[in-house]
């Protein structure tokens, strides 16, 4: 199974970034940076405004333009049974 990644922009630098998702969940987002041994892993959370998550590695800001509504849409997408109610 192929990992997961998505884009992050460096807010220092403008630089994009491709990272590997850990987890996902429309209130935490974990990405690990790097690979082997010199891999970090980040936690990012939305933002006030809940635009976009933020979240920092080694005092640099990391920032995934994608707001919570398009996150819980891609997984709901992904795993739409996690949706419906839970039968009694």
């Amino acid at each position: 199974m192929e990992p997961e990644k998505i884009k992050v922009r460096v807010t220092e630098t403008g630089q994009t970034l491709d990272v590997v998702v850990y987890s996902k969940r429309a209130e935490r987002i974990e990405i690990v940076l790097g690979e082997g041994i010199h891999n970090v892993k980040c936690e990012l959370t939305p933002t006030r405004m809940g635009l976009s998550y933020a979240g920092s590695v080694r005092g640099r800001e990391l920032v995934y333009e994608r707001s919570r509504e398009q996150v819980q849409a891609d997984l709901d997408k992904l795993n739409p049974k996690l949706r419906e109610p839970r039968r009694r």
